[in-house]
């Protein structure tokens, strides 16, 4: 029924129907719950231009013909036919419509899920036309039947979290969302909190405009209705002096908050405006005044009023949301903001270093302050991933513990529990980590970050098409995040959809990213030559975007630029001795460098399917920084696919537990019958 439309014995040998109109009206009583259709209906959608009389005679001729052909196939009468009704034998056909409409009835959401992750968005009777009659009727059927299943998923996906199962609710509700992602945006208003100016007539140090800023996005992320814009999109857009309507543009969103601060020797006062996306136009705004104590000791009173104008002015009702647990600490609060904000804008010249002094120092003042917590374990695994270090798995250990700090003291704190999922992937315990990111996703479902966490631990498992909605859902959010597009792009590149992956890849590689992974994609496009100038052009980003390994000096521009071309070559090139020749390289690497398990190597061994090296990187040590690399082994092209069919893959996979988190949470799209079909 979803697609074109096509009927099978239980054999699965096809069943042709030689009367046209006898196929149409067995799809049309497939689209019925009861698979039932009186007579007269029939005869107006399948012989409108008929009188009555021959209407009536026309469908009796069609109904012999389908029972004599269902008789001669061996099938025995599939009609049960009356004087006023005509319907199928449920007992004797199945559709997949109506196996999904079972599973969502009986409960059975692994089975609905799996049904929907096949059918992606196929239309339902794919192309079928016939007449206007029949046409405009299968249209309302259409909506009909969407609207029947998104009812009864939403009753299934609350059930189930009411039921403490967190990881089938986000599967379910991340597969509704790959196939409506029209009602998924109709229901929410996308909006953005842009970073409110600051205009200070007193001096020294006054974080109130960024506190307001956050005490806004933190209110709003929680309002059922709204889609909040990533801040570290927002960041990235509000430096490039677009209009509000630009800015609107870029961030995807409908509405923008935007405002300043002003401080004198008297007063503050901020003004807070809503901004229709579109137009540019103000269409409310309010303007507070008062001291720096009232802004700060009543800044929940002033957080809930402006939240409450904001959703009357969107049409929206706000629903009790639990309570923020903020700190009364004004010198800590500050701390956190600097500490926050200085993390998100570099990642050089010791700011996430320094991110974490201002971090500890404001939990020195507050050891209560559970969003101070998690940012501090962001900024440790920040440290982790993006700064030349030697002690990767220790910053993740101290990462791990600050997140599950900040979720004993609030459990709303869905964000710390991805930050434990990647410790655990460093303990080779892969299907902890996806119960932690499950059950993040589950109590933070509108958080870019959760979402993209969660689709990439199932990308590293070779889940492409399950993490595939919660990528895009956190793409969609955060929108202006360069490495949210290698995610995405690698998504698309896995499983096969070559013109998105090569799309997600440029902008990747436009928003400031290497453009190694795009290099990937077009040499599997077949333009080599194109793929090893990608490859080649990324070496600029050295010592910006691309550090140097942890112990090792910064590079000449002579001695970078040979070795970028040696590793364009190896990598995409197609010439099977350069690859040699770099593979030979990284095996020396690998042996002499401080840190061996470095992304510099492991990387490109991956992208050359060089898998005796990728193999022994990884089962002596996954650390934040090169577990990235684990999404690219499952694209199904030469020479990537060398590891995953290298006969000690299976062992491979047992040592870093991916076999238990195949077991756990579904074996990969290259391997779905198991091991046996590995």
């Amino acid at each position: 029924m979803f697609g074109e439309f096509r009927l099978e014995t239980a054999g699965g040998a096809p069943l042709l129907l030689s009367n046209r109109r006898g196929m149409l009206l067995v799809a049309l009583l497939c689209l019925q719950p009861d698979h039932r259709l009186d007579r007269e209906t029939l005869c107006q959608i399948l012989w409108p231009d008929r009188f009555q009389t021959q209407a009536k005679a026309s469908l009796r001729q069609c109904l012999l013909d389908l029972r004599h052909q269902f008789e001669n196939d061996g099938l025995g009468n599939l009609l049960i036919v009356t004087r006023s009704a005509v319907a199928l034998d449920r007992d004797f056909l199945l559709s997949d419509l109506s196996m999904l409409e079972d599973a969502l009835e009986q409960g059975d959401a692994d089975q609905a899920a799996t049904i929907l992750e096949g059918i992606v968005n196929l239309p339902i009777l794919q192309g079928m036309a016939f007449n206007r009659a029949f046409d405009g009727w299968l249209s309302l059927k259409r909506q009909e039947v969407d609207a029947r299943l998104r009812q009864a998923i939403a009753r299934l996906v609350t059930e189930l979290r009411a039921a403490g199962e967190p990881e089938l609710s986000a599967r379910l509700s991340a597969a509704s969302q790959a196939r409506y992602p029209a009602a998924r945006s109709a229901a929410a208003i996308a909006l953005a909190v842009l970073p409110l100016g600051q205009i200070d007539h007193v001096g020294g140090d006054f974080f109130l405009a960024e506190g307001i800023t956050d005490e806004l996005s933190a209110r709003l992320g929680k309002v059922e209705g709204i889609a909040l814009a990533g801040r570290t999109s927002i960041l990235a857009v509000a430096e490039r002096g677009q209009t509000l309507t630009e800015m609107a543009a870029s961030l995807r969103v409908t509405h923008l908050v935007e405002g300043e601060v002003t401080r004198t020797h008297d007063s503050i006062t901020a003004r807070i405006a809503l901004i229709e996306g579109a137009t540019g136009t103000e269409i409310w705004a309010d303007r507070i005044t008062g001291s720096i104590d009232d802004f700060f000791d009543s800044r929940k009173v002033i957080g809930n009023n402006v939240i409450a104008a904001i959703c009357r002015v969107l049409g929206l009702s706000l629903s009790p949301a639990p309570m923020r647990r903020m700190t009364t600490n004004r010198a800590a609060y500050a701390l956190y903001l600097q500490g926050r904000s200085l993390l998100r804008r570099s990642i050089t010249d010791g700011a996430a270093a320094k991110s974490v002094e201002l971090l500890e120092e404001a939990l020195a003042l507050d050891p209560e302050f559970a969003e101070c917590w998690t940012a501090l374990a962001d900024a440790h695994v920040h440290n982790a991933v993006y700064t030349p270090c030697l002690d990767r798995v220790e910053r993740s250990r101290k990462a791990a513990d600050c997140a599950r700090r900040a979720v004993a003291l609030d459990p709303g704190q869905g964000h710390g529990l991805t930050i434990q999922g990647i410790d655990e992937w460093t303990r080779k315990n892969p299907a902890g980590a996806l119960d932690l990111a499950f059950e993040a996703y589950a109590r933070e479902p509108r958080n870019a970050d959760v979402a993209l966490r969660l689709g990439s631990f199932l990308l590293y498992i070779g889940r492409t098409r399950a993490a595939l909605p919660f990528i895009e859902a956190g793409v969609e959010q955060d929108p202006v995040y360069g490495r949210n597009y290698v995610i995405l792009a690698t998504a698309y590149f896995n499983l096969g959809e070559m013109d998105a992956a090569l799309a997600a890849g440029q902008r990747m590689v436009d928003l400031g990213m290497p453009g190694m992974w795009l290099a990937a994609i077009q040499a599997a496009s077949g333009e080599r030559e194109k793929a090893a100038a990608t490859y080649y052009a990324s070496r600029m980003l050295m010592n910006t975007v691309i550090l140097p390994p942890a112990g090792t000096e910064p590079m000449s521009d002579a001695v970078r630029d040979a070795y970028w071309g040696i590793a364009a070559k190896g990598c995409y090139s197609g010439d099977d001795s350069a690859r040699m020749a770099y593979c030979a390289m990284l095996d020396g690497l690998h042996q002499t460098m401080p840190d061996p398990h470095d992304p510099t190597i492991a990387f490109p061994a991956i992208w050359m399917g060089h898998a005796d090296l990728v193999m022994k990187i990884y089962r002596e040590r996954i650390h934040p920084a090169n577990m990235f690399g684990l999404m690219s082994l499952w694209a199904d092209v030469e020479p990537i696919r060398r590891i995953r069919l290298h006969p000690g893959f299976m062992d491979f996979a047992e040592n870093i537990g991916l076999v238990e988190a195949w077991n756990r949470h579904g074996w990969p799209d290259l391997m779905p019958e198991g091991p046996h079909g590995a």
